[in-house]
């Protein structure tokens, strides 16, 4: 005996009509009637008297009612209660975030969803570690670069542009490359934490550029692009440091545009191949794959979304 068809029941007799049950629940009326023949099978009883007027309850049809209203409204409770958690802007989150963004706008952006929410905690960890979210309990992630696990639903968010720079006066003790092949000869502060290689520098061709010294060019984007192997003398997994480096005039950083959008604006540092570098990465919010995503996760994102929109300047 299948619930679903004493549940279904429970509707034919409370309507009395096949064709408003079918009606309610979207089937076919012939799915309805043999669904019903299906259940007094394996009861091995009749449960409705069928007329071309009316249908009307046999004596075990009585008997069954009860039994068979009180399982539809439990299954509606169960639902129910179900979709208020989903639905519900209160309980606890884990989320996951780069410590560029997480610096940059995160930690205001969802504290401040926090305060719009009172009800809800959150629990942010910066890392530019890949977490597995399912094993360790994330409700969501941010993450840059590319989605390699098919069990994970990804959100674009917005993208971030890499530049390369240096400080001025970097620049004038040892000079300004006059092109991208030209970083064999300076000192080229590697960051560690990126998913191509720290001394593999990716540029659009160009006709300046020396063949003889970068890597073979190949396709990607609609343009022609390379790379370019550098060297220096030092390399950190932190961006943070790798910024401080540069403005202290120790080499030249390939970095996101939006770690030293400030220095920048105010000359700390200097874009030197601004039209030339390739390397353009997404940045996602990354949650499990799910049927029915819970309504904290889908606003949170969105809110994510619009914080990232809005400082668009610093990425782009």
């Amino acid at each position: 005996m299948k619930a679903d068809d004493v549940i279904l029941f429970a509707n034919v007799a409370e309507l009395g009509s096949f064709k408003l049950a079918a009606e309610k629940y979207d089937l076919a009326y012939s799915v309805v009637s043999k669904r019903i023949r299906r259940l007094e099978d394996d009861l091995n009883v009749q449960l409705l008297h069928r007329t071309t007027r009316k249908l009307s309850l046999t004596e075990a049809g009585v008997s069954l009612l009860p039994t068979a209203k009180q399982m539809a409204l439990l299954t509606q409770d169960a639902v129910q209660s179900v979709s208020t958690i989903r639905e519900t802007m209160k309980g606890h989150l884990q989320v996951s975030v780069p410590t560029i963004s997480g610096d940059l706008l995160l930690a205001e952006c969802i504290a401040d969803f926090c305060h719009q929410h009172p009800g809800l905690n959150i629990d942010v960890t910066l890392s530019n570690r890949f977490v597995d979210l399912i094993d360790e309990g994330f409700d969501l992630a941010i993450r840059t670069g590319y989605l390699e696990d098919s069990s994970l639903i990804a959100r674009h968010l917005i993208d971030s542009q890499w530049i390369v720079c240096a400080s001025p006066t970097y620049l004038e003790r040892c000079g300004q490359p006059s092109s991208p092949d030209a970083l064999v000869d300076h000192n080229c502060l590697h960051y560690t934490y990126q998913s191509t290689g720290a001394a593999d520098w990716e540029f659009f061709s160009d006709d300046k550029m020396d063949n003889t010294v970068s890597q073979p060019t190949y396709k990607g984007q609609g343009k022609e692009k390379r790379i370019v192997r550098v060297s220096g003398n030092f390399s950190t997994n932190n961006a943070a440091a790798l910024r401080k480096a540069a403005l202290a005039g120790y080499g030249i950083v390939y970095v996101p545009r939006c770690l030293v959008y400030h220095d920048l604006l105010n000359s700390g540092l200097i874009d030197i191949f601004p039209s030339l570098v390739a390397k353009r990465l997404g940045i996602y919010a990354i949650y499990p794959f799910t049927r029915h995503p819970s309504n904290k996760v889908k606003m949170l994102i969105e809110h994510v979304r619009d914080k990232y929109q809005s400082m668009s300047h610093y990425f782009l």
